[in-house]
Parts: structure tokens; sequence; C-alpha cells
């Protein structure tokens, strides 16, 4: 993928805004064995309120059905969930609960018939969290690898889970972090990602350095390589790297790409590159881009624009389908879900 000649975009909204749902947001998406499309993303009045609760629609391979509340916990907030399918063709679709993002508790419920029932919710034991925003991967060995963070008080590192067993059970890797930051001194700095419902904006902390929502890819066997988004005193997509399946991990470097504390995603495509959708700048969520890289991530190429218009266009969710088509799902100003297909 060399150029803007290269690639053919096609774009729709999942659904309409509407004033019942006041904002959508945190989308994932997963392609079925027989084709079809799962996408989900949490909703309710506002990030963080006490009716957010996770959504899934179905692509039929024609057109996105009606959308339906999936997971609920009356009276707590539920937060980005993240779809993976395994091994076995079985569908998780993992998301957090908690009136606030430090206070996460992981959960996961699961599909053996493409999403049309589910098993009843599992919650994780403290200290598991599940992935944080972006999706699992099956590593050559048979691993299962769930990129996780953590965000507490002046401290967001990037951890990763892996199970061996088909996800029965979960060991806890890392940290990954940043070093070489003077420690914060701004005591209304917040903790997390918190949102302001007068302003519809969300206040993200500056004074802290750190990583969190890591992405992940298999360079080859068992050497791994990872992305971050981070906060923005430290102001650029980070990058670290394992030899050993994800049990340990480099010192946390930073790329040339621009991160405005903004979610990210990555996916290797058939020839061999790298694609990053995130937003690569220093303030804002827009533009929503596409890069590539040549070299595993050592450096990137800004291929397209998906989003270039005021408004916030972020937390993309990035997969290669069967037929070798990139298909991203992204937040779209808060009031929707968009779909797009990059045919490459």
């Amino acid at each position: 993928m060399e150029s803007l000649d290269a690639v053919e975009v096609q774009s729709c909204l999942l659904f309409e805004p509407s004033p019942h749902i006041g904002s959508s947001h945190a989308a994932t998406i997963v392609e079925l064995p027989n084709g079809h499309l799962l996408c989900a993303w949490f909703a309710g009045t506002h990030e963080g309120h006490e009716d957010v609760a996770i959504w899934l629609a179905r692509h039929d391979g024609d057109r996105w059905l009606e959308s339906a509340k999936v997971a609920d916990v009356p009276g707590v907030p539920l937060w980005n969930p993240v779809l993976f399918r395994d091994a076995h063709d079985e569908v998780w679709l993992f998301y957090k609960v908690g009136p606030t993002i430090p206070s996460w508790t992981g959960a996961a419920i699961r599909s053996s018939d493409g999403g049309h029932t589910w098993s009843a919710p599992v919650v994780f034991p403290a200290g598991l969290l599940g992935p944080a925003k972006n999706k699992p991967i099956t590593l050559s060995n048979g691993d299962i690898l769930s990129p996780t963070s953590s965000e507490t008080w002046r401290s967001w590192a990037c951890w990763v889970e892996i199970s061996a067993d088909g996800g029965h059970n979960w060991t806890k890797h890392g940290p990954i972090a940043v070093t070489g930051y003077d420690a914060p001194s701004d005591q209304s700095d917040p903790v997390s990602a918190v949102w302001d419902a007068e302003t519809r904006k969300l206040r993200l902390p500056k004074d802290h350095a750190g990583v969190i929502q890591p992405s992940v890819w298999e360079v080859e066997p068992g050497r791994l390589r990872m992305v971050m988004r981070s906060t923005r005193l430290v102001g650029a997509v980070c990058m670290a790297d394992s030899n050993d399946y994800g049990r340990t991990w480099s010192r946390v470097r930073t790329t040339a790409v621009a991160n405005p504390n903004s979610g990210l995603d990555v996916v290797c495509l058939p020839d061999g590159h790298i694609a990053m959708v995130c937003n690569p700048v220093s303030e804002g969520r827009t533009p929503l881009s596409l890069l590539v890289s040549s070299d595993n991530g050592e450096s990137w190429q800004r291929v397209l624009d998906l989003e270039t218009k005021p408004g916030e266009y972020s937390y993309p969710s990035v997969i290669l389908s069967e037929r070798g088509v990139l298909h991203v799902v992204y937040t779209h100003d808060r009031t929707s879900i968009k779909h797009a297909i990059v045919k490459v």
C-alpha cells in the first residue's frame, strides 16, 4: 500500500443518531466464519453514566441490522467491549463494569452460534481485566494473548494476560511502562478520562506520563510487538517488544507518530505490512487516519484520512477479513458508530 491511489474506501453509519441514546463510543468488530460481522460498543446518556450498557449489531453481508442491548448491569456503567473469535470459532465479548475506570472489573460472555445467543457473564478475579480496548490475538504456539492496561492515580501501565488453555486460566505479565519522566505535580489532574456532561468533552490527564490500551501483533513465532496510546506528557504512539511469547517485554520507547491520548489499533496485512488506525496529532480526536509500516512499526506512512472534519472520530477497531479487506469501526462524534471498508 503506497498511496491513496492504491485504496478504495466505503463507509456508513451503523445507526442514525438518536436523542434517546446520548452517547455511543468504543466500538469493536469481529468476522464470523460465514463472513458476517459483529460490532459492539457502549452507549447511554454519556460515558460513565449508570445507564451505559453494551450494544451489538450484525452485518449480514449486505447491511447492518438493528442493534440490541447485549450486556447490562443496572445502576453501574459498562465500558470498552472487545470482540474476539477463538480457534474453535467461539466468539467472546469482553467488557468492563464499574462506576469509574480505576474501579473496573473485567467480565465476558461467549457465543457458540455466531452471536445469536450468549452465555451468562463470567466475572474475572480482581487483578485480571481482559483486553482494555483492543482485540486479543492467538499466537503461533496456540496461546491467547489479551492486551490490557491499568489506570490508577498518577500511574498508567500496560500488561498482557495470557491463556495457554483456551481461556480457562490466565497469567498476567508486565508492567510495560514509560520511564524517565518527572513525578507529576498537579493535584487536580484526573486519574483517568472523565466525561464532562455540561461541555460534552473528556477531561484527560496532562500532568503524568503513562501508556494504556496496547495493540499487539506477532512479528514471527514468539516475537511480539505492541503499540500503545500515551498521555499528553508523552505525546506519541509508544512501542515495546517481547521475544518470549509475551512473558517479558522491553522498555517502552516512543515512535515518530503523535498521539493525543487517544485509542489506536493495528492489524497485519497480507503483504507483511502493518496497518494502524489512530489520531496522529498532538491535540484533539480528528483526523482519524490509516498509517502503514513496511518495517514492523519502526516507521509509518500516513496513507489516508478516514475523517477530517471537526468533531470526535476515535477509538478505532480494525480487522483484516478473510477476503483481504480492512474493516474499521470507530466512534463518530459520540452520536453513532461508523464502519469503513478499506480495499487495499
